[in-house]
């Protein structure tokens, strides 16, 4: 059944909260360790065959083959589940959020759990904290060896731990986010305009422009300064917002990045560029990008969602409905503070992913496609997002929660 077949005939309103508790269940049942759309290269029988674990098509073909199936073929071939450093991050934002809404000591001790297996997790051997993916990661731009940091991973992680040194005091997270910075700042590549502003690469191993990913530089930076009041860290980021800015089209949009093959523009790539732009201004009080970002949101909340309440992927087509998509908007609805005026379509979105992409066991699917539905649990980029996404809309509507 695809999407468009797939009508959400609630008769009653949805239970957010036991969604999420079933979610949550499934998450803890796994210790939060689990498969990726891109950890393939994982498998046991791939390495063990050297004609195929050297080349480069091999890799791109066996990454894109698994992260396009229909079913879960990783048990086959040896790939195991493990901690993803990205997805412990943002379960410790999620924490962080249920700490908010609710000072548990349970909540307290997972906010501590999460930030010490991310400390033990640091790619080592860079100028400053810094994290990567547990897997092999061949894309058409560049390859990633096992752990190598990026920009996305690092950010989103370092910000997760800020999060937790606002609530535990705990030094050590305080400077590993601050440490990151210096690999923002001394280990990525910089693509420049004619004007000095410029773009951050994606990771210390290839020299691509990717929008979203280096305004989540800029928006790491951006909140040091708010706590260290480091000028540097300021002026770098507002010259990364400023080249990201510059390349918005007419219509509020941004495609991926610069490369001939980034030029899709999709549903949750624009909420990240958002949500870094509304960080920046909240960070630095610099509001000198507001326009954009008020022209990018109408442009986001006008393009991706459907009146019935499903994510697009992209701006000219539905397909595929990807669990990302519907997890941003609860994010970007809640950086950019437009929550209550949204809080209807929110809550329906929300509610049609309940319906549709829910599992009996709890966690939710990774995506919907024209002809089939792709069931594969993925801890970091469907119940990781998805669980962060829960407690954004439980800090709005907290009579929600219970």
């Amino acid at each position: 059944m695809n999407a468009t077949e797939k009508k959400n005939t609630m008769s009653e309103p949805i239970d957010f909260f036991n969604s999420f508790e079933q979610l949550a269940a499934f998450c803890s049942q796994e210790e939060y360790k689990g498969y990726d759309p891109y950890d393939s290269l994982n498998s046991k029988l791939f390495q063990a065959v050297p004609l195929l674990s050297k080349s480069r098509i091999a890799k791109l073909a066996w990454t894109q083959f698994f992260k396009r199936a229909p079913f879960n073929l990783r048990p086959l071939v040896g790939v195991p589940k493990e901690y993803n450093p990205k997805a412990l991050g943002l379960f410790l934002t999620s924490y962080c959020n249920l700490y908010e809404i609710d000072a548990q000591s349970d909540y307290l001790d997972q906010i501590n759990f999460f930030g010490d297996r991310i400390l033990e997790l640091q790619s080592k051997g860079w100028s400053g904290s810094c994290w990567g993916y547990n897997f092999d990661w061949q894309a058409r731009a560049f390859f990633q060896p096992k752990y190598t940091p990026t920009v996305v991973a690092t950010t989103f992680i370092a910000c997760a731990l800020l999060d937790a040194f606002e609530i535990t005091k705990r030094e050590a997270f305080f400077k590993a986010a601050r440490s990151a910075c210096d690999f923002v700042l001394k280990d990525l590549y910089r693509t420049y305009d004619d004007k000095g502003n410029f773009s951050f690469s994606y990771s210390p191993l290839d020299k691509s422009v990717v929008f979203n990913a280096s305004l989540l530089g800029a928006r790491l930076l951006s909140r040091v300064y708010s706590i260290s009041g480091e000028k540097e860290l300021y002026e770098e980021a507002k010259k990364s917002v400023t080249f990201a800015c510059g390349y918005q089209q007419e219509n509020g949009a941004w495609s991926y990045g610069t490369l001939p093959f980034h030029q899709w523009i999709d549903n949750f790539h624009t909420g990240y560029n958002l949500e870094c732009l509304s960080d920046f201004a909240r960070y630095t009080g610099d509001h000198s990008f507001d326009s954009c970002m008020n022209k990018g949101f109408d442009y986001y909340i006008q393009t991706f969602f459907t009146a019935e309440g499903i994510s697009k992927y992209y701006n000219n087509s539905t397909y595929p409905v990807d669990i990302h998509a519907p997890t941003q908007l609860l994010i970007t609805l809640d950086k950019l503070g437009q929550y209550e005026k949204y809080k209807e379509m929110a809550t329906k979105v929300m509610g049609w992913t309940i319906e549709n992409m829910q599992s009996s066991q709890g966690y939710f699917y990774y995506q919907i496609n024209k002809h089939f539905t792709s069931k594969i649990p993925y801890m970091r980029w469907a119940q990781a997002w998805m669980f962060l996404s829960f407690t954004v809309l439980f800090k709005n509507e907290r009579s929600l929660y219970r």
